[in-house]
């Protein structure tokens, strides 16, 4: 058992450490509240970008087109969204898992675009193909840096480079439950169930021709959508961070009152042991 002094050295240790969890609870309480207002504003975009789209996919014109027809190939281009930092729970092992799990069942060969560094050194673990890496945009994406990423996926797609691009990201439900997804961005496909559906009174005329107005409405639309993902997964980072130091300072909480209690046997059990020594010194004098 240890002694009395390794036990006090070990508690003001850990007392130190529950005070950095708390305090790293608290930064990333107070980062959670502005990536929300973020996220209320950007939402909105994301998702009339994406119902825009769904209904100029309707239309006839759209039938063979290069940005609508069905996937026929195995090259895949990824935009993985994860955190820079670690301390944030299962936030960046989940989004990538639903990444890898993507490219193992259909034996795709991926092109993976690392939005974050630890999507990045998840991937290069399992010795996968990765292109490029966009580090300090995870906590807080402008919506440029959203068109610029989604400009290097679509020239990947225009010029045949890959067959279908894809976003992952996790979607933001509430401060307890954030959901990675995975998006199809190229060819644009259903929509997924989060989406509200076009109706026919949302009918598409193009003028002057079809072509054209993909040619402005499609980059718009990946913008968009990316920058809508962006801003949902920096909303999950800060709320898995949140708790992930909830829990660490919960943790040490405990830690310290074991270490209390240990303390305190083994300063009972040092009186105690000067007690019976008393005792039989006197019992030997007698």
């Amino acid at each position: 058992m240890p002694s009395k002094k390794a036990i006090k050295l070990r508690k003001a240790s850990v007392g130190t450490i529950k005070q950095i969890v708390k305090a790293m609870n608290m930064v990333a309480a107070t980062k959670l509240q502005r990536s929300k207002a973020r996220l209320a504003s950007a939402r909105p975009l994301f998702t009339e970008a994406k119902r825009m789209m769904d209904a100029i996919s309707q239309c006839n014109d759209t039938r063979g087109h290069l940005f609508f027809r069905e996937p026929t190939g195995t090259r895949v281009a990824y935009a993985l969204i994860t955190s820079d930092r670690g301390l944030c729970g299962s936030y960046n092992t989940n989004v990538s898992a639903e990444a890898l799990k993507h490219i193992e069942e259909g034996g795709r060969e991926e092109y993976i675009y690392a939005i974050g560094t630890r999507g990045r050194l998840y991937f290069q673990r399992r010795g996968k193909n990765i292109v490029e890496t966009y580090p300090g945009m995870s906590e807080t994406a402008f919506y440029e840096d959203a068109r610029a990423v989604a400009h290097t996926l679509l020239d990947l797609y225009v010029t045949g480079q890959v067959d279908e691009v894809y976003v992952a990201y996790t979607r933001f439900e509430s401060v307890l439950s954030h959901v990675p997804r995975l998006v199809r961005l190229l060819p644009i496909g259903p929509l997924d169930a989060d989406t509200p559906e076009a109706t026919g009174d949302q009918a598409v005329r193009f003028e002057p021709e079809i072509d054209t107005v993909l040619e402005y409405a499609v980059p718009a639309y990946l913008s968009a959508v990316l920058y809508g993902a962006l801003q949902e997964s920096g909303c999950s980072e800060q709320a898995a961070r949140m708790l992930s130091m909830d829990a660490a300072t919960k943790s040490a909480g405990n830690i310290i009152e074991d270490l209390k209690r240990a303390y305190n046997r083994k300063r009972q059990a040092g009186i105690t042991q000067e007690i019976a020594e008393i005792v039989g010194g006197a019992n030997v004098t007698n």
